[in-house]
Formats: C-alpha cells, structure tokens, sequence
C-alpha cells in the first residue's frame, strides 16, 4: 500500500515519532501520457499530465499539508489557520479533522469556487469571509498566527513547500529522469518553487542527472510577477490563481532564473479552451486554474519555444469537480425533449453528429 510521501520518501522527510504523522495516502498521482493532446499543439513533442486533482482532496496542496499539520502536530498546536481561495482550505479542514484539531479558514468572499468552501465546511473548520481579496485575507491570518497559538499553514510555512517538493520526486520515478520543461501554473506560487526545490534536492541525491526548465504561467487579471508590481484587484475566472501579490514571489522568480526558464501569462480566453481541450481530447477533467499550464504551452509553442523532442509535464493542480459551474458554463448545452410527444427530432441531431 502507499503510505503518503512521508513515508515514502524517507530519506527527504524524517520524524522521530511516527505518531506525530498525519496523512490521507496523499501523493502517487498518475503521471498521465497524452499524445493526442500533444498532437493538436506540436506532433514533435512528449507531452505528459502530472494530474493532482486525484489527492485526497482532489489537489496538490495536500502534499503539504500533511507536512505542515504533522509539524503543526509535533509541535503541540491545537489549532491550524490559513487564507485560502479555495483548495488550501480544503485540504487544511480534511488534514485538521484527520489530526483531531481545529482549523480556521479565512476567505475572500465571492471569490471561491463552491466545490472547494463545500469541503471546508463539511469537514468541519471554521470559515469566515473577508470583505476582500486573498491578499488581504492574508494578512488577517497572519496578524492571528502572530498574536495566537494557532499554526500557519499557507505556503509561507516552510513545511508546505517542502510535501510539495515530492511531486518533482513522483514525476522523475516515473520518466527515468527529470523532463526537459515543467509548465504549471503561478497563483501564490509555491509550487514552481516546491518543484524546483525538489529536482534540485533529487539531482543532489543522485537521482537524476539533469533540471527542467521551469515555464510558469499566471492569468492575465492576476499577474503580478509577469507585470512586476502588485495586482491590487486581481481578476481572472480561473479562481484558484487569482492572487495580486504572491507570498513566494522572490523564490519564484529564483526558479526562473536558476532553471533557465520563464514566467508569463495567458488570457482567461486561452485558459478556458485549454480546459476545453484537455477534456475532450483526453478526458482528464481539471480545473480552469489547472489549465493554466497547458495554455501556456500552446502560447509558448506557438512562439517557437519547443523545437521537437522535448518532453513536457504539465501540473494539473486541482480536480475539475472543485469548480462545476465553470464545467457547465462552457460545455455544450444539454439538449431536452419530452417523451411524451417525441424525442426523434433530438435523436436526429444525436444521429447526425454520428453521421447516421
């Protein structure tokens, strides 16, 4: 059985007491081949899916939560906290609950997907909603965790990033050796840091004998990093990045440029087909935010950066069940008719497609 990526990966997370570990068998996602993806954006490369939206909570933020609530554990805390626009605060309520402590969540009202408030609700935290943006909810639970005994577990605790460095150790088990770029989103952007600390950490071991180059993607309402100044209003249908001033900002950056990569951003327009595609074409459902990654592919490819043989890993965060009225919103309608009359002219159209 997998036992989580603490136990997994023993020689990157020691704990002296193993009661202190507090999992849900998080991490091992599948790391999802896709050529007829690759197809329709260049025959020439290898294009693979690292889809996170099959942790526990259905993201990638659980990779670090169990690393921060077990620390949070160790250290004798009661109670954990965070701001979230969404899949943090999911994953912090489910790892709290599954420690037997309290956990509060600060959201910015409006501003998070329904699957994802749904989650922390039903596993118990505390919510409460700020009048503002995930910026400022923020610096709200920053003021709690500084003035109360109550442990901070958004990004800016070290132990989330370094659960997050495991899905970098996942993707090179898989491929036999590092993938030449890594595209993902960049919304607090944690994770292009997690990632890049963990193919740094994997090459130090011996593991691997090469680094990706980093390509992160921001929305284009939300992109601070790409415009170089905080976005105070930050606006982009793909909620989960729809942060104006990145805690992980300095380290992001740092993965860029170590890594010999980029940062840039894509419309909600390039987002939302992106997310289109990588449904239909090949029927891994995610989340607009998700997306992000592999729009930034198409835009990159289109720019000439991919020259062939080159194989790319796109980080699919978060699973599309987080945000079903985005589903809806840009599907093909369902058709209706009333058995009771006739339901052949819907028949037809259905037959038509098929071409019968």
């Amino acid at each position: 059985m997998w036992p989580g990526i603490i136990k997994a990966y023993p020689e990157f997370y020691h704990y002296e007491n193993e009661r202190h570990i507090v999992t849900l068998l998080e991490g091992n996602t599948p790391l999802i081949p896709a050529p007829r993806l690759a197809e329709k954006i260049n025959p020439k490369i290898s294009l693979y899916l690292k889809y996170e939206g099959l942790n526990p909570t259905g993201s990638f933020k659980d990779r670090g939560m169990t690393m921060a609530v077990s620390r949070a554990v160790e250290a004798g805390s009661g109670a954990v906290i965070c701001a979230s626009t969404g899949n943090t605060s999911a994953s912090a309520a489910a790892y709290a609950a599954r420690a037997g402590i309290r956990a509060f969540v600060v959201i910015p009202e409006g501003k998070i997907a329904l699957g994802k408030l749904a989650q922390a609700m039903i596993h118990g935290a505390k919510v409460v909603k700020v009048l503002g943006n995930f910026d400022e909810a923020l610096k709200v639970v920053r003021q709690v965790s500084d003035d109360y005994p109550v442990t901070l577990v958004n990004s800016i605790n070290p132990y989330r990033l370094e659960g997050q460095r495991s899905a970098a150790f996942e993707i090179c088990d898989g491929l036999g050796e590092a993938p030449d770029f890594h595209a993902l989103p960049v919304g607090n952007a944690g994770n292009i840091t997690a990632y890049w600390a963990g193919y740094k950490a994997y090459r130090d071991a011996g593991k691997i004998g090469s680094l990706p180059k980093m390509i992160g993607f921001q929305a284009e309402g939300a992109a601070p990093i790409v415009r170089g100044y905080p976005i105070e209003q930050p606006e982009t249908v793909a909620t989960a990045i729809r942060i104006g001033n990145p805690a992980s900002w300095k380290k992001a950056e740092a993965a860029r440029d170590e890594s010999g990569g980029l940062i840039d951003m894509v419309s909600d327009a390039e987002i939302l087909e992106a997310y289109r595609m990588v449904s239909a074409v090949e029927g891994v459902f995610c989340e607009p935010a998700s997306a992000a990654s592999i729009a930034g592919v198409i835009k990159k490819n289109k720019e000439g950066l991919f020259l062939g043989g080159e194989r790319i890993v796109c980080t699919l965060t978060g699973h599309g069940l987080k945000d079903p009225d985005n589903a809806i919103n840009v599907s093909t309608q369902p058709e209706s008719c009333d058995p009771a009359v006739t339901c052949e002219p819907v028949m037809r159209k259905v037959l038509d497609v098929l071409g019968l």
